[in-house]
C-alpha cells in the first residue's frame, strides 16, 4: 500500500509541475520595502487557528487589525504587518493572502433572439415541480429588485434574506445603489436563470425553478470583482443561517485560478464546510478552457458539483449538433479528480439584468428583449454565455430534485445528477469528448428527478477527516509522462456503472486525448442509452494521510 501511495504521489507531482502549483500559505513572509521612517505596510490576510476566537486573540495581541471573524474556517480576516505575520506563522498559525476573485462571466457571449436555452424544463413544471419551498442561496454581485426575482409564480414574496458581505450588513430594504443591490448585472442574470418567475409569450417559464426561494448574498462589486474576505464571509453567513432560512442549495458562479491543493485553499475550505453542513454546493467550472487542468477554485473541490458548459448550437430542436463550448474549463484537477462533474446549457442563456448596471451598459448588444410586451428598457433580458449560466441551470435542477424529494443529502443529489447525465457520443457510440471535458455528461432533468439511486457519489471520501487535516484525497486521473496525455488509471474496465468502459490505463487518443486537438465541429448526440447508476463515482479514491504540501513551483513535497 505504501509503494502504491508513493507511486501515486510521484505521478501526481508530474501533473503538479505542469500546473505550476504554489502554496497559499505565506511562510516564509517576504517583507515589502517601505519608506524610511514611515509606518509599516499592512497586508490583508486570513489568519487561521484552532478556532476563530483564538485567531482573533492572537492577531490583536500582536497588534494586528481584525476586520471580521470567519468562523466557518476557524479564522479571521485581518490587516497585519510583515513582522506580525512572521510571529503568527512562527507560532503555528496558518496565514493566507486575501486573493482577488472574479465572477465567471464571458465577454464573448452569444445571442439568440428571445430564446431561452433552458426551456426544456417546461414539461416538468407542468408536472408540478417548480422548486416550491426550496431555498437557494446565490453568492454573486447581488440582485436587482424586480418582481420576477422577488415574487414567485403565485405572487408570494420569496426572498428569505439579503446579505451584503462587502458591507457586512443584512439588508432590510433594497434601494438602487445601496447594500445588496446589483451594480454589475451578473448576480441578477444568474438568479433569474435559477428562479425567475416571469413567463414568456408562450406561457412557459423563463427559469428552471420559478418557485424556489432566494437568499441573495452580495460579495462582488459593480465590476464583478471580489476578494476571498468577502466571499468567505458570505459563505460563513450562509452556513450560520442555513437552518433558520432553510437553505438547501448554494450557487457559486465565480472562479479563480488554483494556487494550492484543494484542501489548502481557505475559500475551498469554506465551501467544504457548506457541503458538510448539508448544503448542495453548485459551482462554475470556469471559463478558461478548453485546455486541461483549467478548472478553477472552488470548482476543483472534489465533493461539490462542478459544472461545465455546452451549447445547442442555436438549434434547440436538434440534439445532434450540440457541443461542449470551447471556453468551458476542463480537468483533471492537480490531485487527479475528474472535473467538471457534469455539463449544462451555458450559451445564449437569456436572463434578467438591470439595464443601467455596469455589464449591460458595456454590452448593450447582448440585450434581446424587454419583459413581455412592454419593452421596458429597465427590465430587460440579456443573452450570455459562460459556466456561470451552466451552474445556474444546474442549481435550478437541484431545486427541482429537492422539491420532489426533500430528504436527499448533498451526496445523494450529486449521485443522482451524475448517474442521470448523458455523455456525448459519436456515431460509433464512443465518447465524443473526454470525461475531463464533459464529466458524466449533459444534465438530464427528468432522469435526475425520477431516478432512485443513492450512495454513488463521493464514495471513499470523508469531508470531516479532510477538513480536520487527518486525510486528503486524490482522484484516478493521471498523465503519461512521455505523451502528455491524460487518462484514467486503476479502473477495471472503467465501469462508472454498467455502461461502456474505460480500460485501465488506456489513453483516449484521436479526439478524446488532450494532445490530439479538440473536436468541436460536427456535433454529437447526447444519447441516453448509457445510464450511470450503480457504481461509485471515482470509486474509493486515494487517501493522502497527513497531507503533502507543494511549495514553490517544483511540485516537491
Amino acid at each position: 500500500m505504501e509503494h502504491r501511495s508513493r507511486s501515486r504521489r510521484e505521478l501526481i507531482m508530474r501533473i503538479a509541475g505542469i500546473f505550476a502549483i504554489v502554496s497559499l500559505v505565506l511562510a516564509p513572509w517576504a517583507a515589502p520595502t517601505q519608506a524610511a521612517g514611515g509606518p509599516p505596510d499592512r497586508t490583508e490576510v486570513i489568519v487561521q487557528g484552532p478556532n476563530a476566537m483564538v485567531a482573533l486573540t492572537a492577531v490583536r495581541w500582536r497588534g494586528g487589525r481584525v476586520q471580521n471573524r470567519l468562523d466557518v474556517i476557524d479564522a479571521v480576516a485581518a490587516e497585519l504587518t510583515p513582522a506580525e505575520i512572521e510571529t503568527l506563522v512562527a507560532s503555528g498559525f496558518q496565514v493566507y493572502e486575501n486573493r482577488d476573485i472574479q465572477v465567471a462571466d464571458d465577454d464573448d457571449a452569444a445571442i439568440l433572439e428571445g430564446h431561452l436555452a433552458v426551456s426544456w424544463t417546461d414539461w416538468i413544471h407542468r408536472k408540478g415541480l417548480t422548486g416550491d419551498g426550496v431555498t437557494v442561496a446565490v453568492i454573486d454581485t447581488g440582485h436587482w429588485s424586480t418582481s420576477a426575482i422577488e415574487r414567485d409564480t403565485e405572487g408570494r414574496t420569496r426572498i428569505k434574506a439579503t446579505y451584503d458581505a462587502i458591507d457586512d450588513i443584512v439588508v432590510q430594504s433594497m434601494a438602487p445603489g445601496g447594500p445588496g443591490a446589483d451594480g454589475h448585472g451578473h448576480g441578477t442574470h444568474v438568479t433569474s436563470v435559477i428562479l425567475g418567475s416571469q413567463r414568456g409569450e408562450d406561457g412557459e417559464y423563463r427559469s428552471v425553478a420559478p418557485d424556489a426561494n432566494l437568499v441573495s448574498v452580495r460579495a462582488f462589486d459593480e465590476n464583478g470583482a471580489g476578494t476571498y474576505f468577502d466571499v468567505i464571509r458570505g459563505i460563513d453567513w450562509v452556513v450560520a443561517n442555513r437552518a433558520k432560512l432553510g437553505i438547501r442549495v448554494l450557487n457559486l458562479s465565480f472562479s479563480a485560478e488554483p494556487q494550492s491543493h484543494y484542501w489548502d485553499d481557505p475559500l475551498n475550505q469554506a465551501v467544504m464546510r457548506a457541503w458538510q453542513a448539508g448544503i448542495v454546493v453548485v459551482a462554475a467550472a470556469g471559463n478558461g478552457g478548453p485546455d486541461p487542468m483549467t478548472v478553477g477554485v472552488p470548482g476543483n473541490v472534489p465533493y461539490i458539483i462542478s459544472v461545465g458548459a455546452m451549447t445547442d448550437n442555436y438549434t434547440p430542436a436538434n440534439r445532434d449538433d450540440d457541443y461542449v463550448t470551447p471556453f468551458s474549463a476542463a480537468g483533471p484537477t492537480v490531485e487527479g479528480f475528474v472535473k467538471p462533474d457534469v455539463i449544462a446549457p451555458g450559451a445564449h442563456i437569456a436572463g434578467l439584468m438591470p439595464a443601467d448596471a455596469a455589464f449591460p451598459l458595456a454590452h448593450p448588444e447582448f440585450r434581446v428583449m424587454g419583459l413581455d410586451d412592454d419593452e421596458d428598457y429597465h427590465q430587460a433580458y440579456y443573452a450570455l454565455a459562460g459556466t456561470s449560466q451552466a451552474a445556474a441551470v444546474t442549481s435550478g435542477i437541484v431545486a427541482l430534485m429537492l422539491d420532489a424529494e426533500p430528504s436527499l443529502s448533498p451526496d445523494d443529489v450529486k449521485c443522482r445528477l451524475m448517474s442521470a447525465a448523458c455523455p456525448a457520443q459519436d456515431e460509433n457510440g464512443q465518447l465524443a469528448y473526454s470525461i475531463f471535458q464533459q464529466g458524466a455528461g449533459l444534465v438530464d432533468t427528468y432522469a435526475s428527478v425520477d431516478t432512485g439511486v443513492v450512495g454513488c457519489a463521493n464514495v471513499g471520501l470523508d469531508v470531516d477527516a479532510d477538513l480536520e487535516g487527518k486525510q486528503h484525497y486524490g482522484g484516478l486521473a493521471n498523465q503519461d509522462p512521455d505523451t502528455g496525455e491524460y487518462y484514467i488509471t486503476d479502473l477495471n474496465g472503467y465501469v462508472w456503472s454498467g455502461g461502456y468502459a474505460w480500460s485501465g490505463g488506456t489513453v483516449w487518443s484521436g479526439g478524446y486525448a488532450w494532445s490530439g486537438g479538440y473536436a468541436w465541429s460536427g456535433g454529437y448526440a447526447w444519447s441516453g442509452s448509457y445510464t450511470w447508476t450503480d457504481s461509485p463515482i471515482l470509486d474509493a479514491g486515494y487517501v493522502w494521510s497527513g497531507g503533502y504540501a507543494w511549495s514553490g513551483q517544483t511540485g516537491e513535497p
